[in-house]
């Protein structure tokens, strides 16, 4: 017979779309990795998902398992044949759990020893049979970020499961799972259709359609895309999309159908970020633009249903609307009433970290620390009164009224308030920023007070959270301090500021935790805690350009050095690695790393010492390049840095060739060791070069 398309769809009430694509992408890998591990053939897998289902189809799948030879290893000879050459009970109660009799056991060498082997013929069950007991399995392993029971089951799911198709072509496979059995029967749109039978796999989108159900996730979002496009013509409107939201309305609706409504032209004196928000955050609604990007007194709502009195929706929706902005007019409103200085005055009132005080305290420490940054960079008088200036009120909208109800308008309602408030252009801009980056592939701040909070800010939250021990573990990161800490690494490796160390910078956290009174565990262990996690983080940043795990491991146990250096250390290493030379230099530096390791540490040189040519050609070589790299190291001159070392591999050769290191002498050993020595620390600022490998 042919391969026939396995179809299973989870009915469900509706799920909150922002669990659907990973609810979906769980579903795949658990149900192909189930057949693979049954040795069930297949083809590819298709997904499909609406609010109230979760679907995967599976193409060609095998009718039953193939049949197989098996070969068992049982016991040795030794214990399998006894001292009349006959089976032993060892090899017939081995034979009888294989199910068969010592007639068919035989024995064979294997690493060189003799064992009893029984061969057997294992007949591949049917296909059907198969997922009637497996699929149970693969269900009930899927997991979420929040679930529920209902009834009297023990069963968690996503939402409480209403139906379930099983159908292998045109088959029914019955199982039965969270107290229903599956069927050949769907349900469509929950007002537009009906209960709906599937003939066959094959024909599942086709018979949803029918029943108003666009199941395909892609051609629903085209869809959408397609309606705001023809609003847009329509109206000689913009419609901005924004991604995340078109991505959760697809997975809001089963049937959409766009509509515009409209809103009081007087509510457009609020600033255009509230109305966004508000549309897009309370309402799931697009905003609406003219030519010129200037926000209208319109909006766009998809609706999960037909165009039937789309009057009545639109009106509808209108008054949702409005009394979401009349909220958002009087927060507004209420905030001018508010001081920036009792605003910040509120923030000590507000827990930071439970144990680690107020955003008060952590504003506190911000503003130290940018104090004592500003000195280690001899920024100019304004851009240190700027910064300053910003760090004292950096979070003070967090106390306002909006920010409480729209907390993803920390920042930006910061510089509103500012400029209104007659605070410099500069300080304003600097209060939105050291909120960026948000989220990965964000932007990074702009200007140079906005960098340098956002860099602390984040900074201090990660030290502050170690201290106390708070570290994500697995998949829970509830303080967000991974984002926290990427957003430093992209801080600095975008920044100007190329002395900024992540080791400097937790010196410098820890020291104001310490003097604030505030640090709870010893430095020196949450400093190396600290490295280890942000160690995880740089080698994300390195394996995200594309770098050889080698050379990640390369760089990441050396010294301590700026994200933005460990990045040009990388490239010139991935140029380097190209080069036919470039093996001899690592073999070099590697095999003095590996002598250097047999010294006693802190061994010195004594030039009196130096007999050979080649001694002293080294020692020169070493002082020399030793000079050249510290300047480039300087000016993070990677390649730079790379030449002035590179220059040591043909002298280091010689050394070896001329030289015997472990001398019987102690004295002459320890002092070609000390040579080694130096070597090994002067390289080691670059890379950990030994860790380099190169294919035999």
């Amino acid at each position: 017979m042919p391969n026939r398309d396995w179809l299973l769809e989870i009915g469900v009430e509706e799920m909150p779309a922002r669990f659907v694509p990973d609810s979906l992408t769980q579903l795949e890998e658990k149900m192909l990795h189930w057949l693979d591990e049954n040795h069930i053939a297949h083809g590819v897998a298709e997904t499909f998902a609406t609010p109230r289902r979760l679907t995967i189809r599976v193409r060609d799948v095998v009718e039953g398992q193939a049949d197989v030879e098996e070969e068992v290893r049982g016991p040795a000879k030794r214990i399998a044949v006894g001292a009349d050459g006959g089976w032993s009970k060892a090899a017939v109660g081995f034979a009888r759990k294989q199910g068969l009799t010592t007639a068919d056991l035989v024995l064979e060498e294997y690493k060189g020893e003799t064992y009893v082997f029984a061969r057997r013929h294992v007949k591949g069950r049917a296909t059907v049979e198969l997922l009637k007991e497996g699929v149970p399995e693969v269900l009930s392993a899927l997991t979420f970020p929040k679930s529920m029971r209902w009834g009297n089951r023990r069963l968690r799911f996503i939402r409480p499961v209403r139906w379930l198709v099983g159908l292998f072509g045109e088959e029914v496979v019955p199982f039965t799972w969270a107290g229903v059995t599956a069927d050949k029967v769907t349900r469509g749109h929950r007002f537009l259709g009906a209960e709906a039978t599937i003939p066959v796999a094959e024909q599942y989108e086709d018979i949803l359609k029918e029943q108003a159900v666009v199941v395909d996730i892609e051609a629903r979002r085209a869809d959408i895309r397609s309606q705001l496009a023809r609003l847009e013509k329509e109206k000689g409107w913009q419609i901005p999309i924004d991604g995340d939201l078109l991505e959760e309305v697809t997975h809001l609706v089963e049937f959409p159908t766009a509509l515009s409504g409209s809103f009081d032209e007087a509510y457009l004196e609020l600033p255009a970020s509230v109305l966004i928000t508000t549309m897009r955050e309370h309402q799931r609604y697009f905003p609406v633009e003219d030519a010129n990007g200037k926000l209208l007194p319109f909006f766009i709502t998809v609706r999960n249903g037909d165009e039937c009195s789309l009057g009545k929706v639109a009106k509808g929706n209108e008054k949702v609307l409005s009394a979401r902005l009349a909220d958002a007019r009087f927060f507004f409103e209420e905030d001018q009433k508010l001081s920036i200085e009792k605003a910040v005055e509120k923030l000590n009132n507000v827990i930071f970290f439970e144990g680690l005080g107020t955003i008060g305290d952590h504003v506190h420490r911000i503003r130290a620390l940018a104090e004592t940054l500003a000195d280690r960079l001899e920024l100019e008088d304004g851009e240190r009164k700027t910064l300053l200036r910003a760090a004292d009120i950096c979070k003070f909208d967090i106390s306002t009224y909006m920010v409480n109800e729209f907390p993803e308008l920390s920042g930006v309602m910061g510089q509103v308030y500012a400029k209104q408030a007659g605070e410099s252009e500069d300080v304003a801009e600097a209060i939105e920023e050291h909120y960026y980056p948000r989220f990965a592939n964000d932007r990074s701040p702009k200007g140079s007070a906005g960098t340098l909070i956002s860099l602390l800010d984040k900074l201090d939250g990660v030290v502050a959270a170690f201290s106390l021990g708070i570290q994500p573990t697995g998949s829970q990161d509830p303080y967000s301090l991974r984002r926290r800490a990427a957003g430093v690494i992209q801080i600095l490796a975008d920044s100007t500021w190329k002395s900024l160390t992540l080791s400097t910078l937790f010196d410098l956290a820890l020291d104001q935790l310490t003097e604030d009174g505030w640090l709870k565990r010893p430095a020196d262990e949450v400093k190396d805690e600290l490295t280890a996690f942000f160690d995880l983080r740089l080698k994300a940043l390195l394996q995200e350009e594309g770098i050889r795990y080698d050379i990640i491991d390369a760089l990441l146990t050396g010294e301590s050095t700026t994200p933005s250096l460990m990045l040009d250390k990388a490239r010139v290493l991935v140029r380097e690695v190209e080069k036919d030379e470039f093996k001899q230099v690592v073999e070099g530096f590697s095999r003095a790393a590996n002598l250097a390791d047999k010294g006693e540490p802190g061994l010195t040189i004594n030039r009196d010492l130096l007999e050979a040519w080649a001694e002293r050609e080294l020692l020169a070589t070493i002082g020399n390049a030793g000079e050249a790299f510290t300047k480039a190291e300087a000016r993070q001159d990677a390649q730079g840095m790379y030449d002035e070392i590179s220059k040591l591999a043909p002298v280091i050769h010689r050394f070896f060739d001329d030289v015997l290191v472990m001398d019987e002498n102690v004295a002459n050993r320890n002092n070609r060791l000390a040579l080694l020595q130096q070597i090994d620390a002067l390289v080691s600022r670059f890379a950990l070069f030994k860790k380099i490998v190169f294919a035999s």
